[in-house]
């Protein structure tokens, strides 16, 4: 059965900066896009980063020159690096894997002004 763990969120002040991580159980990391999404209560999961099997990063626009996606194959794991932080950024994360529309349980992360 394949997990996604997600980790690595906390509580930033502005500015700040976090790296999140989604480890992937099982065999299918490799080949398969990733994806990073984020949800605030009482609003859709939006997109946030997508980092395809060859390493390439698609971002939405609200996050673009501020997080970088990339991924680790031999680690089976996705990173999204997260910088200049500011409280719009405050949700819980999720990663996905694309093709097979899976789930991690999500991290929270909080930016303070």
């Amino acid at each position: 059965q394949v997990r996604l763990v997600e980790s690595g969120g906390g509580s930033v002040e502005a500015g700040g900066s976090l790296r999140l991580s989604c480890a992937v159980s099982g065999s299918i990391f490799r080949g398969a896009a990733m994806g990073w999404y984020r949800q605030v209560p009482r609003q859709q999961r939006e997109f946030v980063a997508r980092v395809s099997s060859e390493g390439s990063g698609e971002y939405a626009n609200s996050v673009k020159g501020r997080f970088t996606v990339s991924r680790d194959d031999a680690k089976n794991t996705a990173y999204l690096q997260m910088n200049s932080l500011i409280p719009e950024d405050t949700a819980v994360y999720y990663c996905r894997v694309e093709a097979l529309d899976l789930w991690g349980q999500g991290t929270e992360v909080t930016v303070s002004s």
